[in-house]
């Protein structure tokens, strides 16, 4: 129990040095590393949700509930918690 209680409050001392560059906006929105990731939580539903954008532009969006999501310039595939997977192209989109 005390290794656990211990491990626990390293790891909040860590994880309070890695944030420590974020800032919560009027939105909610918490935003870190100058807008390239960014994360919340919502009380309502009871989820929360993490964004990292990539080199290359491609932002990774992933919740709590198993969902994500790649996009990039309005383009992107997201795979829902059921398994379902939805592409959005310049022209079309849909679901299998």
């Amino acid at each position: 129990m005390f290794k656990k209680m211990l491990l626990l409050v390293g790891c909040l001392i860590f994880s309070s040095w890695a944030v420590a560059d974020c800032v919560r906006g009027p939105n909610g929105k918490l935003v870190c590393d100058g807008g390239d990731n960014a994360g919340g939580y919502n009380p309502n539903r009871g989820t929360a949700w993490k964004s990292e954008t990539n080199d290359a532009g491609v932002k990774s969006t992933e919740t709590s509930r198993g969902g994500e999501a790649k996009t990039k310039n309005g383009v992107g595939v997201v795979k829902t918690p059921d398994g379902k997977t939805c592409v959005k192209t310049r022209n079309n989109q849909g679901c299998r």
